[in-house]
Formats: structure tokens, C-alpha cells, sequence
């Protein structure tokens, strides 16, 4: 499985899980309303600004990992134009942009075991009524930490398929690409049964 926690330290990585959550929240309630392209543009600006404090190389990492949103951006600002309300997709691509950068800050500056102790403890009225609300972290936990997993295997899979053959991947790495999650299914449950189960993973 992939840590998706940065090594390279910034002051985010001193602040606690639970206020940087509550603040991308806010951030992005407020982002949507947000309506003037100026404005977004400087919300984008202070965006980058919190990925400088930790420097260009952080910057870079920032830039990487919205790489699979640029062509997204690109078609929805391309479709705006067309239509003549270049205004309106500037705002919705800044808006989208700014967004996910925040997201990914927070989830690069914050460790996977925090934010799952505070999904638990907004999750804990829900004892009181007899709901577990161990396999509900268990289970985000496990498809924050296997999504870009898979991402990149399909990368993986579909450069290798181009490597050998002029025609598009498309459909044909689906299979494959399946087996291999089936697979890493398999080995997390063997896990799990290894250490008594889920209850014993989040146990006190």
C-alpha cells in the first residue's frame, strides 16, 4: 500500500489532523461561494503560497499530483470558450484546481492514522446506538490508501500494453487490472485475520 504522507516537512505537518480537516472543509464551502474569477485566482494564488513553505520540491510534488486533473481543466475551459463564457469556466476550473490542491495538501501533510482517529471520533455518537464504527474507518482507510495505488498500476499496465502493441489499451487492461486488486484484496484480508481482524486494528 502507498503512504501518501509527504517526508518533506512543512508547518502543516505540525498542525493537527482534526483542524486542517475543519479547514479544508470551510475552504471549500467557501471556494464555491466564490463567484468572481479574480477572487478564485487569488484563493489559487494562497493555494500555492502553502505549498512554497515547504519549498519547490513540495511545490513540484503539489503540481504532480493535480497532473491527472489538467486535461479535466483543459476540456471544461475549452468548452466555456467555445460557448463564449470564458468567465464562467475560468471561475469553475479555478474553483476545481484550488480545491483538490488543498485536498491534497492536507492529505500530504497529514498521517493516515490521524485522520482515521478523527473520522472515529466524529463517528462515536454512533456507539451509543450500537453501530461498530470500526469497519467504516477501516474501509476509508483502505480506499484512500489503494486508490492512487490502482492509478498507478493502470498507468503501469497501459504504458507496458503501448510498449508492445500500436493499438489503444482501452478495454483490455480492465481484466488484469481487476485480478491485481482481486489480489491485493486477498493479501489485506490475510492480513487482517493475521492480527485478529478489524476489531483488533482499532483496538485501544
Amino acid at each position: 500500500m502507498l503512504a501518501l504522507t509527504s517526508d518533506i516537512q512543512t508547518p502543516f505537518h505540525r498542525l493537527r489532523a482534526g483542524w486542517k480537516l475543519a479547514a479544508l472543509s470551510l475552504s471549500t464551502v467557501g471556494l464555491f461561494a466564490l463567484q468572481s474569477p479574480l477572487w478564485l485566482a487569488g484563493a489559487a494564488a494562497v493555494t500555492a503560497g502553502f505549498y512554497l513553505t515547504g519549498g519547490v520540491r513540495f511545490a513540484r510534488l503539489g503540481l504532480r499530483m493535480l497532473r491527472p486533473l489538467w486535461l479535466v481543466l483543459a476540456l471544461i475551459l475549452l468548452w466555456h470558450v467555445v460557448t463564449g463564457d470564458w468567465a464562467r469556466g475560468s471561475a469553475i476550473c479555478l474553483r476545481l484546481g484550488t480545491a483538490v490542491a488543498l485536498a491534497n495538501l492536507v492529505t500530504l501533510t497529514t498521517k493516515l492514522s490521524d485522520m482515521i482517529d478523527v473520522l472515529m471520533w466524529l463517528l462515536s455518537p454512533l456507539r451509543a446506538i450500537g453501530l461498530r464504527t470500526a469497519p467504516v474507518a477501516l474501509a476509508i482507510a483502505l480506499v484512500v490508501r489503494f486508490v492512487p495505488v490502482l492509478g498507478d498500476r493502470a498507468r503501469s499496465l497501459t504504458q507496458a500494453w503501448k510498449a508492445r502493441s500500436t493499438r489503444p489499451p482501452a478495454w483490455r487492461i480492465v481484466l488484469p487490472l481487476t485480478l491485481s486488486a482481486l489480489d491485493d484484496a486477498d493479501h489485506v484480508a490475510e492480513a487482517l485475520r493475521a492480527r485478529g481482524g478489524v476489531a483488533a486494528e482499532f483496538r485501544p
